[in-house]
């Protein structure tokens, strides 16, 4: 116990010494190496719950830039509706989403006392806020098991980035039907997040472009999937169709009827997506 105490007072001070200059920031579906070497613990929502109480002031640490910021929790039942502390700690927040609020999950950790929580967190005020920090409401913490307040199960995105945070996503994925692989590929997409869109799929041969023709698709939803129906545990590659409505970042938008590859090269690997066949629809 003494010995996590040390590590984890040693990962805080190391995070604190280090300057902004010397990390630099994510770029667009291209984010750098996770500077924040350490995982946190992945602590269901009903104890998350009782180490943070309403009221209870612990610091933000953004998995994928090592940015960090304060806050206090002020209420939330399913998740923590939380604030940045002070000024300072929203300009901090409004950095790591690259200077525009958005409802973008990211993987984070949350540091109380002497403890490192795996936890997801997106970036969009909304309601009310109470402190002079001038950030326009509060926005959402979400740990193992939170729910939104519109749903009963745990929203996705939120989902693999505590994973993410946790260390415990490729174990995560390697368990997944192809299928929800495909679903797993659309968060991604959706979030921006490079370590997930690169744990579902295959390694490319045009890499490059493959990046330049994601970066262009604002959001993808996907609007049906047909399940595989391949009861072989053995199987090494299957072909999934895929409707899906695509928003561009010239703002259009059209639906497409995609056809998703996925090989693995053994039944206890994850499975992974054709990109150089999914960039050939993509890019037609």
């Amino acid at each position: 116990m003494h010995k996590a105490k040390l590590i984890v007072t040693v990962f805080v001070i190391f995070l604190v010494l280090i300057s902004p200059a010397e990390i630099t920031n994510a770029s667009d579906l291209a984010d750098t190496d996770n500077p924040t070497s350490f995982s946190g613990e992945i602590l269901p929502w009903s104890k998350a719950d009782k180490l943070i109480p309403k009221g209870s002031k612990f610091t933000v640490i953004d998995v994928t830039t090592g940015h960090q910021f304060k806050v206090q929790r002020r209420a939330g039942n399913k998740h923590a509706d939380v604030q940045p502390l002070t000024e300072k700690d929203t300009k901090m927040m409004k950095k790591i989403y690259r200077g525009s609020w958005s409802w973008k999950r990211r993987s984070i950790l949350v540091l109380v006392d002497d403890q490192l929580l795996a936890a997801s967190m997106h970036g969009m005020p909304h309601g009310a806020g109470a402190l002079q920090n001038g950030f326009p409401g509060h926005f959402c913490i979400h740990f193992w098991g939170s729910t939104t307040h519109k749903t009963k199960h745990a929203d996705l995105a939120h989902k693999l980035m505590i994973l993410k945070a946790g260390g415990r996503l490729e174990s995560y994925l390697r368990a997944l039907e192809p299928e929800e692989v495909i679903y797993v590929f659309e968060t991604a997409i959706n979030n921006r997040d490079k370590d997930i869109l690169d744990l579902t799929v295959t390694e490319m041969k045009n890499n490059h472009r493959f990046n330049k023709v994601l970066k262009e698709i604002s959001i993808m939803k996907i609007l049906d999937v047909r399940t595989s129906k391949n009861d072989n545990n053995e199987y090494m590659i299957t072909e999934i169709p895929v409707r899906a409505k695509l928003y561009y970042k010239d703002n259009s938008k059209e639906t497409k009827q995609l056809l998703f590859v996925l090989e693995r090269e053994g039944s206890a690997l994850r499975w992974g997506i054709d990109s150089d066949y999914l960039l050939s629809q993509l890019d037609a």
